[in-house]
């Protein structure tokens, strides 16, 4: 029996090969799918945005892994901006993406677990992004940053921050290609994409940090990913309680 998930899939495929642009494909995913923002299984993300007040310079010498966070949920449109610097696709007639893959293979899948109050105007839950539509797929609803902080060990900050951003590893999408090599590939892609989050979180007056430790099979469990999808990071994101910002003397001293 084909599942709704897999003809999803199949139907973001077919409509990333047209090459039609990012406002259209949306238009043409709701349409042919019926689903929409409020009440359904589908949230288009608001466009992301190419210009900031922060400039690369300032956002790497401000970066900083921050574990603890107020309490105050982060706008829709930060979170648009932080999955597409993470996954978002950057050139739309051939799919590239914000961050560079072997091959242009794209082995990451990026999940998200929102917390009550997470996110202004999102229903707490965990969501899939799909980088093709710039949108979020609902898995589950509820609050699991309790499920996931256990899954990490009991890192107090995963279940501190009002979202987490979870980045799963589809190993075979890569090693088909690239053979046992492919897995190194992947390991050096989930860094560059981690450090998008970083500098990107820093831009939007935001902090996070990568964790490493946890249980594999609880955080797939969690997000409810299928067995093929292994996860590398977990990533809290939210208002830091402390902001670092060095200046030039600083670094020159």
């Amino acid at each position: 029996m084909i599942t709704a998930l897999v003809v999803l899939t199949v139907l973001i495929a077919f409509l990333a090969f047209l090459e039609i642009n990012l406002r259209r494909r949306r238009e043409a995913l709701v349409e042919l799918t019926g689903m929409y923002v409020k009440g359904g299984e589908l949230v288009l993300l608001p466009f992301p945005k190419l210009e900031g007040e922060v400039s690369v310079e300032e956002a790497i010498a401000s970066r900083r892994s921050i574990r603890s966070y107020q309490d105050q949920p982060l706008s829709l449109e930060q979170l648009s901006q932080l999955l597409w610097a993470a996954q978002g696709i950057t050139y739309p007639r051939r799919g590239f993406r914000a961050a560079p893959s072997a091959g242009a293979l794209y082995p990451l899948e990026v999940y998200v677990v929102v917390g009550h109050r997470g996110v202004q105007g999102l229903e707490a839950g965990v969501y899939h992004y799909i980088p093709q539509a710039h949108a979020l797929e609902l898995i589950k609803k509820g609050d699991f940053r309790k499920d996931l902080c256990r899954a990490c060990l009991g890192q107090p900050w995963v279940e501190n921050a009002p979202i987490s951003i979870v980045i799963v590893a589809i190993y075979e999408r890569t090693t088909s290609v690239y053979g046992e090599r492919g897995i190194r590939y992947i390991h050096i892609e989930v860094g560059h994409v981690g450090q998008n989050i970083y500098l990107q979180a820093v831009s939007l007056g935001l902090g996070t940090v990568a964790v490493g430790a946890f249980h594999d099979e609880e955080v797939m469990k969690v997000i409810g990913c299928s067995e093929v999808e292994k996860p590398l990071y977990v990533m809290p994101v939210g208002w830091p309680k402390v902001t670092y910002k060095p200046t030039l003397e600083e670094l020159v001293e």
